[in-house]
């Protein structure tokens, strides 16, 4: 293995603190990389594509956390639905009613957070902010027995200006607690912020971050 994966992780960890949780990137990695990551004892590992990911699952340890990390397309849920941990990137009630219903068909319960779209660049998913409170607002998300939303998730926009990454962070959070105290108050499991990666993920956590993804600064440049 020519990265230092081992060192690169355990320097990251040293960065979070306390009740801060590391998702370590490993899409386009290969499966070395994840090993040697799983051997400094990480168990959650981010992915975006349903047939890497489906070959990584057969093929590493099974208790093994994974998260699905980029934009989800209906049509591909019931592939990952019977394994994912969490899906971190819903940006629809479709696509939510939709994890429901393959969830509901592999009787189990699948956790979701809420992607926003916060940042300056036109990215094409993620919900505005008030798109999430409209959502919610509408309540149809309360009959979905399958599927429990467990916060918000967000990226920055990909500049060096500070002082926008940590506003857009902000804002963020600001919408978290006015969500979570007009409907998941009484919901423990509703506690996520996952803002914060390789570029921004110290300034993530000083706004509030409760889980980073975090790829480069582990694994290095995409293998594949």
């Amino acid at each position: 293995m020519d990265y230092d994966v081992k060192g690169n992780l355990r320097q990251v960890l040293a960065d979070l603190p306390q009740g801060v949780r590391l998702v370590a990137i490993s899409k386009y990695h290969p499966n070395e990389y994840i090993e040697a990551a799983y051997q400094e004892g990480q168990r959650v590992f981010g992915e975006s594509h349903e047939q890497e990911l489906r070959q990584k699952v057969e093929t590493l340890p099974q208790d093994i956390h994974w998260h699905f990390i980029g934009h989800l397309q209906t049509n591909k849920v019931k592939y990952i639905a019977p394994y994912i941990t969490m899906i971190e990137a819903v940006d629809s009630f479709k696509l939510l009613k939709e994890i429901d219903k393959q969830a509901a068909k592999n009787e189990r319960v699948i956790d979701v957070l809420l992607e926003l779209h916060i940042a300056a660049e036109e990215t094409k998913y993620g919900l505005t902010p008030d798109a999430c409170r409209q959502l919610l607002a509408d309540g149809a998300w309360k009959e979905l027995k399958h599927v429990r939303i467990c916060g918000l998730m967000m990226m920055a926009s990909n500049v060096d200006d500070e002082a926008q990454i940590r506003s857009e962070f902000r804002m963020a959070r600001a919408l978290f607690d006015e969500v979570k105290s007009q409907y998941f108050a009484d919901e423990p499991s509703f506690c996520e912020r996952s803002w914060g990666m390789s570029h921004d993920y110290k300034i993530a956590v000083d706004e509030g971050s409760t889980m980073v993804r975090i790829g480069t600064t582990i694994f290095g440049p995409r293998v594949y």
